[in-house]
């Protein structure tokens, strides 16, 4: 198969190259940073497809930035080339999407009441988050929650401009899938983490954060108390998973959606902690602090994509850290 990978010199789309040619397939590369092909360009994009039997899409800003002011960057970014390169697609006839998703279209995760079951909290408010209180309460009875697994079936919910544009992004591909009779898999991707993540720019995740840290000799600073969880997945798992879902049937169509995590939770504490451990750097340090627009919690039930698409993480957590801290 040749696959056209946008973003391709990026730290996912680097690794889906990788894995694409492991298993026998040809790759097409697209990146501003290392041929200047954006996305953004019909003729550019024309050009890259021709000859080609699947498109990955990797190329995004991402990340929740700087504030507002960075919302028509993303859009163009993200949103724009997105509808550029589907309507390339179309003219061209490629039929075969895989789509760089992400969990933060759900905004908060799963929770539940002991009263009400389950429950949707709304946005954290400034005056609690300025008081320590994080831990978004029941919108019923104002009760404390669990937080559980959020499936693909929970409904959208972004709470910032990347994530409204990551979710824009599934739309046009689902409209695309429908006019053309295409095939499109969006990969949820919750906080993946590994060798050639991005470092010391605001765009990056905070594995990134904590590991430029302790690269300086200086504690890794957890926001908010650092119990929030996440679902940290290593990004060898994450291009397998692209290549499973290029390789595998999908619907005609239609837009399929699967989440992409590891399956099992952990606390932004527990990554630092880790990383901490792994570098022999100074413990972290709790700040209380808050990102206004983050969530609480929100971690992945990845059961539809291990029994559609026989996919599952094999890198573990602890290995994964260790080989981080020394990339």
């Amino acid at each position: 198969m040749r696959v056209l990978v946008t973003g391709s010199a990026g730290f996912i789309g680097s690794h889906v190259v990788e894995a694409l040619a492991a298993r026998g397939h040809e790759s097409v590369a697209l990146d501003v940073r290392e041929d200047g092909g954006d996305v953004r360009d019909p003729e550019v994009v024309a050009d890259r497809l021709r000859g080609v039997d699947a498109v990955c899409h990797q190329a995004a800003m991402v990340g929740l930035g700087t504030g507002f002011a960075d919302a028509p960057e993303y859009v163009s970014r993200n949103d724009l080339g997105t509808a550029v390169l589907l309507a390339a697609m179309a003219e061209a006839g490629v039929r075969r999407l895989v789509l760089a998703g992400s969990m933060v279209v759900y905004g908060e995760g799963a929770y539940a009441c002991s009263r009400h079951g389950a429950v949707r909290p709304g946005p954290r408010t400034v005056a609690d988050l300025d008081a320590g209180r994080f831990e978004p309460p029941c919108p019923r009875c104002g009760a404390a929650l669990s937080p559980g697994l959020v499936g693909e079936d929970a409904p959208a919910d972004p709470r910032n401009v990347y994530a409204t544009t990551k979710l824009a992004q599934e739309h046009l591909a689902a409209a695309w899938a429908r006019s053309t009779g295409g095939s499109a898999v969006s990969l949820r991707y919750h906080n993946v983490y590994g060798p050639r993540m991005p470092r010391d720019t605001p765009y990056a995740g905070v594995a990134s954060f904590f590991r430029s840290s302790l690269a300086r000799g200086e504690a890794p600073r957890v926001f908010e108390d650092g119990r929030q969880r996440r679902d940290f997945v290593h990004v060898r798992d994450v291009a397998a998973a692209n290549v499973t879902a290029l390789e595998a049937e999908a619907a005609p169509g239609a837009l399929t959606a699967y989440n992409t995590g590891s399956g099992t939770p952990r606390t932004i504490a527990d990554l630092a902690e880790a990383l901490a451990t792994a570098c022999g750097g100074p413990r972290p340090t709790v700040t209380g602090e808050y990102r206004l627009g983050d969530v609480r919690h929100i971690t992945a039930d990845s059961a539809r994509l291990r029994a559609d698409l026989g996919w599952k993480p094999e890198v573990a957590f602890e290995e994964g850290v260790r080989e981080f801290a020394r990339s």
